[in-house]
């Protein structure tokens, strides 16, 4: 099969596409966050339909039409003229063209075009040459963007979400999760295998470190099994991709939760790069880990000149991460590959590494405390004994239970792992 389709004809049908998609993305930022269950969250999705959120009146089907539904109502609502943020069309537009992006950046649509032509194609991926149709190489193009279409549109909702509310719902990325495993069986939308090494390299440190690590380095470059079984081969890619790119980040949240004495990252973080690592490989998702905090560099230092906040969703710039490996691929992995040619010495390295970002977090500590800035200042006020709190204590004040101390929206304290810390606190066992 072959995408030669005249471009006055494809563009316009997957920015439609992705419009009409991107229209059930707002329902899903909308009301995921409502619920704390996970099947809650997806059964809220489709349950109660549309309505607006003021008179109850449930919206017509022609004003949910993407963008010009907004656009035929003047961003008001049919009944009661209440006002409907100009986001929702922004992000169905948005999510067209990136439809339309990605769609012309994976599968290769010229006349005769060759899988080298995708921008994930590497030497060591997966070749459809002398297959059936349905694996074809234009097929598997195809298969490999509708598989990361699946985790970019979870990435935008996860997100979207993450900036609005500080957390990362389950139901933002479990079902993708589920998607990127079983997803993989396939067999042909992997981008590198989940095992290769260099044999130039990987001889030159075994004669650097001894003959003893000989045995557990030498071999092929690409192990036979992966050619031999290419659907499981496909199911170690995810697994693999799943545990590392979840660990990554959970071993900087125990890191940083030791040495800050404050939790680094959230949980939602945690699950979010397990999706992504689900979808990509472990080689890919490393690099998105190294990748994301460049991506927030620019953006945190842009917001810190308007509002000094000291915690910042860390879940956008990871999946800005990721969509930017994917389709920056021919120019990152060339960089990159070096490395990960390196068998069996890149756990070692990852084990300095870990090692490294200790000791800068420690030095970071050290230079805090001479230039006398405080380790952690609290975010919740309960955590403070002010002046105040002992006033209203002495003139009949109880506690918690009498209003004296404010307390957050729930969702807060779940994005940072400590709800139930909230709930002892406030008094409350709800």
């Amino acid at each position: 099969m072959r995408f030669d389709i005249p471009w006055v004809f494809l563009i316009p049908y997957l920015f439609v596409l992705g419009a009409t998609i991107g229209s059930f993305l707002n329902v899903c930022v909308y009301r995921l966050p409502k619920h704390e269950h996970l099947f809650a969250q997806l059964r809220g999705i489709w349950s109660p339909p549309s309505h607006c959120p003021r008179c109850g009146r449930r919206l017509w089907l022609r004003d949910n039409i993407p963008v010009f539904g907004w656009l035929r109502l003047l961003g008001r609502c049919r009944f009661c003229r209440t006002r409907i943020s100009p986001r929702y069309p922004l992000i169905e537009a948005a999510n067209g063209l990136l439809f339309v992006v990605m769609f012309l950046s994976e599968v290769p649509t010229r006349s005769y075009a060759r899988m080298e032509d995708s921008c994930v194609f590497s030497v060591l991926g997966p070749h459809a040459e002398g297959q059936s149709w349905l694996f074809s190489p234009s097929m598997v193009c195809f298969w490999r963007w509708l598989y990361h279409m699946v985790l970019v549109e979870s990435l935008v909702v996860a997100s979207l979400i993450d900036f609005d509310r500080r957390i990362i719902p389950d139901g933002a990325t479990l079902p993708a999760m589920a998607v990127g495993v079983f997803g993989s069986l396939v067999g042909c939308v992997y981008i590198i295998p989940v095992w290769f090494q260099d044999a130039g390299m990987v001889h030159t440190l075994v004669d650097v470190t001894g003959s003893r690590f000989a045995p557990w380095l030498t071999g092929p470059p690409v192990p036979q099994w992966i050619a031999l079984h290419p659907h499981w081969h496909g199911l170690a890619v995810s697994l693999a991709g799943l545990v590392v790119g979840g660990g990554s980040v959970w071993i900087v949240r125990i890191l940083g939760q030791w040495v800050l004495k404050r939790e680094a990252m959230g949980f939602g973080d945690v699950i979010l790069m397990a999706t992504i690592g689900s979808f990509l490989g472990w080689q890919p998702t490393l690099i998105v880990f190294f990748l994301a905090p460049l991506c927030a560099l620019i953006v945190v230092a842009a917001f810190w000149i308007f509002r000094r906040d000291r915690e910042i969703p860390y879940g956008p710039y990871l999946s800005l991460a990721a969509l930017v490996v994917i389709l920056g691929w021919k120019d990152i992995w060339p960089r990159t590959e070096r490395f990960f040619s390196l068998g069996l010495f890149v756990p070692a390295m990852a084990i300095v590494m870990c090692a490294l970002l200790v000791l800068t977090l420690f030095i970071t500590q050290w230079t805090k405390r001479l230039l006398g800035i405080p380790d952690y200042v609290p975010d919740d006020e309960w955590d403070i004994w002010e002046s105040g709190d002992q006033l209203f204590h002495f003139s009949g004040g109880s506690g918690p239970s009498d209003g004296w101390k404010r307390t957050q929206w729930p969702g807060v304290g779940a994005g940072r792992g400590s709800l139930f810390e909230q709930r002892w606190r406030n008094g409350s066992s709800r």
